[in-house]
């Protein structure tokens, strides 16, 4: 009997399901690694920043600020596409 009424709502639901695919919205992993990357971006960039001052090297300062600015403005653009939706 429960063989049945399985085979029963399989058919039914048949053609009912739309995929991520159809319908060209990003996987929930996708959003989180964008969001994974531009935090590593961030902290990294900080840390470079931070080791540099310590040994008083303006150049590798300069390119962790970039670096930890890049990241801060992913997460800022993440963050206004998550607003919207």
């Amino acid at each position: 009997m429960m063989l049945c009424e399985v085979r029963i709502f399989m058919e039914d639901s048949k053609g009912k399901f739309v995929t991520q695919d159809e319908t060209g919205e990003p996987a929930p992993v996708d959003e989180v690694e964008g969001r994974v990357e531009a935090e590593m971006k961030r902290i990294e960039g900080a840390a470079r920043e931070a080791a540099a001052q310590g040994t008083q090297n303006p150049e590798r300062e300069r390119e962790g600020r970039e670096l930890r600015e890049e990241g801060e403005r992913d997460l800022e653009e993440i963050n206004e596409v998550d607003s919207r939706q």
